[in-house]
This record gives structure tokens, sequence and C-alpha cells, in this order.
């Protein structure tokens, strides 16, 4: 638009010089002492020339048609001419202040800048699909994107030359790449001839306009705490998945293209990048960042709920060093800070629900009985529990690192499972770790006084145990606990094993003597028979409801017994079976063969939780 007066230009050290006559294509580059009156008014008339075709005022065919769209070589011709002018000016004005080419040369100016600021609203506009933030993002970097659109240097490369650089992209770079260097030259010219306002208003009308844009389809909005306190946990939950996405999105493209275009377009003045990228970025940047610490303060949490929180913990943390680089600027330090603000919070509640899980295993109150002996209900979720964290490994080292140990003296006291001491300190995410498994052993231990048969409560112990070591073993817990307490807790499996062995079977292994082959009279060897028949059978009964999930426990403590006692049953078998008389003696004293001691064994410890049981030893004998 017309402008009253001269208007106040920025320039930059170099003085023109003009040497010879001008063409279209020439510019001034060499500095110089002064122009004559000649030089200085063929300059002008040049520029006229060219400003008053593209103006929009004068010209039907400048107003509807992009200057660079339809000849890029004009359109730096005009950039060129403008430079040229913007020198002249620079120099009358030092001169003579009331000059008629100095008049004349702001009026073209003045026109000039008019036409300049519609080819840069149109290009902005026109482009938004190229000028997404994910099309300028997918260039490598800030420093690789800035050096290779300006080492093109559109001035010196005819037609043909430009379209052989464009062959090696995408035909979607190739329009971001054109779009960039044409803004980044009118970006360039006007802020030297002082417009950088006018050039300032309508970047940042047109990419706030597509960085909110972004931030709405990504589900990014204000949240209060009473409204996140006042939502269904699935709602929630559903907010922080979409959180996370927006998260990764916003990070890889959104606000990372957004700094790329700034620096490159604004690449001549930092003070104007940084305000451009601060006005436009930092309101929905904020906003991204807060809603981690928002939902951090929600009054009810269950401890499952941790693991969303880690989620955000790790998005921030995993991003921090781009964060950093992203949002350098010191005029949006506020957006870093809100990032720390609510990784600061996360931390707090994480140890908080940490505290809130430890609590629900001591306060646990259920009287349930496992049949059979088998995994407890607890022991399932607790290690789903901590098997989940322990993805988290380095994240909870992150938050634990600093945490004080909690007293000894809150630890439940019961010295079978107490905390392995070892020479140096374990790291504090070991400590954690093993003292939740320890509160959770202990609680178990508190469970077996429902057991009537104290055999199977050992078996529930040794259950249990194993179970806890298997889900350690197969997961990254084992990288967070120490070896030498796993090995310590797989020898007390082993204790508890053998104590059920001792209460299950120890009548049967007694109702045997002590030396199988010792010569025995008839009576006496009839009288074992029947003994050990009624010991096994009544062993056998009590046992063959219980379970031992995992296989190899399982098969240990089978082949242990059988050890114990069919090597036994068979010498006291083979010494004494004459003893009591012929066939059809054994067969009325003798219920039980060795071989058949050894299948009802084989039979233990896999009957199903619903299973009726199997079938009768003496009615199979």
């Amino acid at each position: 638009m017309p402008r009253k007066g001269m208007r106040s230009l920025c320039f930059s050290p170099e003085t023109p010089l003009f040497q010879g006559s001008m063409s279209p294509s020439s510019s001034i580059t060499s500095p110089a002492s002064g122009f004559t009156e000649s030089m200085i008014e063929q300059i002008i008339d040049t520029a006229a020339i060219i400003v008053a075709k593209w103006d929009g005022e004068t010209s039907s065919y400048a107003k509807v048609t992009s200057m660079f769209y339809e000849s890029k070589r004009e359109a730096m011709h005009f950039i060129r001419s403008v430079n040229d002018l913007r020198k002249i000016m620079h120099f009358v004005s030092g001169q003579d202040s009331g000059s008629k080419n100095l008049i004349r040369a702001q009026s073209l100016m003045q026109i000039a800048m008019k036409r300049l600021q519609k080819e840069f609203y149109q290009i902005l506009s026109m482009n938004r699909a190229h000028l997404d933030p994910e099309s300028v993002s997918t260039r490598s970097s800030r420093t690789s994107t800035q050096s290779s659109l300006s080492d093109y240097d559109y001035d010196a490369s005819p037609d043909h030359e430009i379209g052989a650089a464009k062959e090696s992209i995408s035909e979607v770079e190739e329009v971001s790449f054109m779009a960039m260097s044409d803004l980044k030259s009118i970006a360039d010219c006007m802020i030297g001839s002082g417009y950088a306002k006018e050039c300032v208003q309508i970047y940042n009308m047109i990419r706030k306009s597509i960085i909110n844009e972004g931030i709405y389809k990504l589900g990014i909005e204000k949240v209060s705490s009473s409204k996140i306190n006042k939502m269904e946990w699935d709602v929630l939950n559903l907010k922080i998945k979409d959180w996370l996405e927006a998260m990764k999105i916003s990070m890889r493209t959104l606000f990372t293209g957004e700094r790329i275009l700034c620096d490159f377009i604004f690449s001549s003045s930092d003070s104007i990048r940084e305000s451009c990228f601060s006005e436009i970025t930092k309101a929905g940047a904020v906003l991204l960042f807060e809603f981690p610490e928002v939902v951090a303060k929600v009054k009810k949490s269950s401890p499952e709920r941790i693991f969303r929180l880690l989620g955000m913990y790790t998005a921030i943390s995993d991003n921090w060093p781009e964060i950093e680089t992203i949002f350098s600027f010191e005029s949006i330090s506020a957006v870093r800070s809100q990032a720390l603000n609510s990784i600061a919070r996360l931390n707090e509640s994480v140890r908080l629900l940490l505290l809130d899980f430890e609590s629900m295993i001591q306060k646990d109150s259920s009287k349930t009985i496992v049949p059979g002996g088998g995994i407890h209900p607890l022991t399932i979720y607790s290690m789903n529990y901590l098997t989940a964290l322990a993805d988290y490994g380095n994240i909870l080292t992150d938050i634990i690192s600093d945490w004080p140990p909690p007293a000894k003296s809150s630890l439940p006291e019961f010295s079978f499972y107490s905390p392995v001491s070892n020479e140096s300190p374990a790291a504090p995410i070991s400590d954690r770790i093993s003292r939740l498994i320890l509160i959770l052993l202990c609680k178990l231990d508190s469970k077996v006084k429902y057991y009537k048969d104290i055999a199977i409560s050992y078996l529930f112990l040794a259950n249990n145990l194993q179970y806890i070591i298997s889900r350690i073993h197969k997961s990254n817990l084992h990288s967070l606990l120490c070896k030498d307490w796993i090995t310590k807790h797989e020898v007390k499996v082993n204790r508890l094993a053998t104590s059920y062995e001792r209460f299950a079977w120890g009548n049967v292994l007694a109702s045997l003597p002590t030396n199988p082959t010792a010569p025995m009279k008839p009576a006496e060897a009839k009288e074992c028979f029947r003994k050990f028949s009624i010991s096994f059978e009544d062993a056998y009964w009590k046992q063959i409801s219980c379970v031992v999930p995992n296989s190899m426990l399982r098969d240990q403590i089978k082949v242990s017994i059988g050890r114990k006692l069919v090597a036994v049953y068979q010498n006291f078998f083979d010494s004494h079976k004459s003893t009591i008389g012929d066939e059809k003696s054994i067969t009325l004293f003798v219920r039980f063969y060795p071989e058949d001691v050894g299948n009802y064994l084989s039979d233990l410890f896999i009957r199903t939780l619903t299973s009726s049981g199997g079938s009768s030893p003496s009615s199979s004998s």
C-alpha cells in the first residue's frame, strides 16, 4: 500500500558500485565511492520497468498472475532490481534527501514491497500442503536443508540447469525446495528494505494457523485438573494414548518442520527467526507438554496407571535432546520449563504409585485357598505388574536413583525370605524390586495358615516362589536383580520342595524298615506290607489333588520321591515277597507292586483344578 514519507531501511554494510551500462540481468555487486546522475537514473528506470509490469494497481495481468509461478527468472530479476533500488536510495539519501530521484525510487520501492507481500502470501498459502511440517521435516536437518537450498543460485543458472538440479529429489521435495527458496528470496529482500514487519505478519498469520490446525487434529487441547479428575479411566486412558501419538508426531514433524522452515527463510536475521518460531509454536508446545503434568496430579489413581505415566515420562525423556534443540531460543524457554515440570510431576507420581502397590500387597486380606497349593492370584497379579515395570528399567532407574531407600524396620519380619546381604550395595532399582518381591513372599507366607495339610502349605510356597523366579528369568527383571539374589532364592525353592516331600511322604518311608533287605519273620513282613499299603494310599489320596505348574519343579519332585520311595520298596519287595508265602499269599497281602508305586507317583501333580482325581490305588490293584 502507498506510504507517505521515506521508509526507514535496514542496510547491509556493503556500498554498491555501478560500472558501465546496466542490463536486466546485472546488479550492483561492487563497492564504490559514488554514482553519477545518469547511473542513478538508469538503475531507477530499469527497476521502474519491471516494477510497473507487476503493479497490480495498474496492470490487470499482474493482478491475476503470480510472478514467481509465471517466470522464476523474471522474479529473480525483480528481486535484484529492488535490491539495486535499495542501494541507490541509500546512496542518494546521504547526498540529497530532497532529490527527485530519491522520491521516485521510494515510490517504486513501495509498489515493489506491496507486490512482494502479495507474492509471499501467495506462496505460503498455495503451498500449505508442500510446506506442511512433515514435508519440510523429511529433510535430514536444518543445517543440511539450509546448505542444500542456499547453495543453489537461481540468479546464475539457466532454466535447464534448474531442471537438472531437481532431478535428484522427489516431486514433493521439489515443490518444497522451490517454495522455500522463493520465500527466502522475498524475505531477504523485504527485511533488507525495511519491511520486516509486513513480512513477519504474513508469515506468522499463515504458519500459526497451520500449527494450530495440526495441534487440533492431534487432539491436544486445554484440560483442567478438575476435568481430568472427573474422567472415567477408560476415557483418560484413550486421551493418554492419543497424547503419546501426538508427542511422537509433534517432535518428528510438526515442531521440527516449523523450526527448519523458520531457520531457513529468516536465516538473514536471528532475531526474526526466533520471534517467528516463538510466536507460531509457543502456545501449542506449552499445551502439549502441559498435559502430562495435569494427568500426574490426578487424585484417584490405581497402581496400574503407573504404566501410562511411565509412557509419558519416557516420551519426554527420550525426546529431551530434540526439545532442547528445537526450543533452544530464550524467548521460548517456557516450553522447556513446562516439559521439565511435567517430568518432575510424573517422577513424583510414579514414586507414589510404587508405594501404593507396595501397600496394596501388604493390605491384601483375601483368605482364598488355592486348590492343590497352586499359584495364588496375588502372585500372578504382582508379577504381571513387576515384569511390566521392568520394561521401563532405564526410566525407573532415573526415577529411583535419588529416592531415599525405605527404613529396614519397615520390612516384614520373616527370616526365611530375609534380603540377601551383599558386600557391595545393590543399585536402588534392584533394592526396590527385591523389596517388593520380599513383601509379596511374606504376604504369601501369611496365607499358608489357611491350609490344613502342612505338606500342601510347603508346596504352595514352593510353587509360588518358583513362579516368581520363572517370571524373573523370562522378563527384564533378571537384568534388574543381581544373580546372587536369584541363585539364593532358587535354593530356597529346593528347600521348600524338600520340606513338602518330608511331610507328604515321610510316613510312607517310615513304614518300611531302615534296612529293607534285613531278615524278617513272615508276620513282620506281612505287617510291614500292610502298613506300607495303608500309608501309601493315604498319602496318595491327599496328594493327588496337588498341582505343580512348573514342569521342571514337577519333574524334580517326582524324581526325588521316586528315588527315595520306589528304590527302597523295590528292595524290600524283592527280599520279602517269598517270606510271606506262595503267589496266592502275595496277592492277598501285597496290594502294591513296585511298578504300581512308580505308576501312581508319575500321576501326581498334573491334575487340573477341576479334576475329580485319579483312580483308586486299592481298586486298581
